[in-house]
């Protein structure tokens, strides 16, 4: 068990160093007058911009639930402290900060910062997209511990979890990389942000929204009655980012904090199926040779399956270009450049192609750049998938040795329901056998240790 005192400091000197940073407001022009057309103006369906002080309120927030997480988690072992602490964050960052800004979508911001230089990233997104990866690089998922609205709402709502098969568990699995990689893909060209329109519970934390995503929330949250957190583990792109790091992180959770007894009972606590079992020892010489041989197949598959993507993804390139509002109006334009134009605009569409016939050229020539930017995307966005199935073909052939039941370093969402179910942490804390949930204490052997 790691017992590191500065492990959950480090977040807050993070956040002293975003605070050192000055910054300013930039001017807004106000908006006209409409009052000899009746015209009025739209509702803002986003939160509206916030004071400079405010967000980096966010960010010392962020950095000071990520520091506690993980002080719950590595020295607490406390699944109650995760559990309000999930409470805060639902309340701050999901109800009160209605969603935005999220570290789930953060990604998208950024990846379009790198390709258009005329759009700046605001310290505080690229602060909510860096922390909870630095953390996950040392410590794991404590963003998802007890930090993300998402997976602490999910958490409120699970009453009886069922154990998904292993096959459909791995299956599923790809979809979050798979979403992350067509999210960065379309954001890079300003397409869309996939991972904002496309997300299940801003809509409930913003007590409305688009229908279909009112419902999907709705649906993601029943399920999430039988499945543990079912958008964390089959949908949300940023845990596939936390999952990678948490792969190589420094420290991970350890269930027992000294002996494992191979009880299972942590198999059973665990709702994600994040539990691993015991595998020691030798293979027969003939099944070793097989999985050799299977792991060498895969190997030599998995550059075939990038190309067969690359080429998938340049042909799904061209449909995914009218997702550009510029290649989308530049082939409106196309198509009724010949007829005459209307007298008055009354609809956005046609005042859009109104003023697209003012320069048709300048229009027509950036969206031909734009379209061949996402037909390149979408090669490597498809390359990405085949390494993304690749990869996990090989994973699933490598052959590891463990000792005890461990939790599964990417797939683990260190909530610390595993700690509550272990007999030798009920041993540790002092719990005897008459305050310890029953079966929870092995008998004590001839020196009055539990066993």
């Amino acid at each position: 068990m790691v017992r590191n005192r500065q492990l959950a400091r480090w977040p807050f000197l993070l956040a002293c160093c975003l605070f050192a940073i000055t910054a300013f407001a930039e001017p807004r022009f106000p908006p006209p007058d409409f009052s000899e057309t009746q015209h009025q103006l739209p509702v803002a369906t986003t939160p509206a911009a916030r004071a400079v002080w405010l967000a980096y309120l966010d960010v010392a927030v962020l950095a000071a639930s990520l520091g506690l997480a993980t002080w719950f988690i590595y020295k607490q072992r406390s699944r109650r402290g995760l559990f309000w602490l999930g409470l805060f964050s639902i309340a701050y960052f999901g109800f009160w900060r209605k969603g935005c800004i999220c570290s789930i979508g953060s990604p998208q911001n950024l990846a379009l910062g790198l390709f258009d230089s005329s759009y700046a990233v605001p310290l505080t997104v690229t602060a909510f997209f860096a922390l909870p990866l630095v953390v996950a690089l040392f410590a794991g998922r404590s963003f998802c511990a007890g930090v993300c609205p998402h997976g602490a709402l999910q958490d409120l709502v699970l009453v009886k979890p069922a154990q998904v098969p292993a096959w459909l568990e791995h299956g599923l699995g790809l979809l979050p990389f798979i979403f992350l990689g067509a999210g960065v893909w379309l954001a890079t060209t300003g397409s869309i942000f996939l991972f904002c329109q496309y997300d299940p519970f801003v809509p409930l934390f913003r007590l409305g929204g688009r229908s279909a995503m009112v419902l999907t929330g709705v649906a993601f949250l029943v399920l999430g009655t039988v499945v543990g957190r079912p958008y964390c583990r089959f949908a949300c792109p940023y845990g596939a980012l936390l999952k990678m790091a948490a792969t190589v992180a420094k420290w991970r959770v350890r269930v027992t904090p000294d002996i494992c007894t191979q009880c299972k009972l942590c198999e059973h606590a665990c709702p994600f199926g994040a539990m691993r079992e015991p595998e020691q020892g030798t293979p027969p010489p003939g099944q070793l040779a097989l999985e050799r041989r299977r792991l060498a197949g895969f190997v030599i598959l998995l550059p075939v399956l990038m190309l067969t993507g690359a080429w998938l993804g340049g042909l799904l390139g061209g449909p995914a270009a009218r997702l550009n509002p510029h290649v989308a109006l530049a082939e409106d334009y196309l198509a009724v450049k010949d007829q005459a134009p209307t007298q008055v605009a009354n609809t956005p569409a046609e005042l859009a192609l109104s003023r697209a016939r003012l320069d048709p050229q300048s229009l027509v020539t950036k969206a031909a750049q734009i379209k061949r930017q996402i037909v390149i995307g979408g090669w490597i966005f498809g390359a990405w998938v085949g390494l993304v199935i690749g990869g996990k073909l090989i994973s699933l052939s490598v052959r590891r040795t463990r000792t005890d039941f461990e939790p599964d370093r990417g797939g683990c969402f260190s909530c610390a329901r595993c700690f509550e179910s272990c007999p030798q942490e009920f041993v540790r804390r002092g719990v005897g056998p008459a305050s310890a949930p029953e079966g929870l204490v092995g008998p004590a052997d001839a020196k009055g240790a539990h066993v």
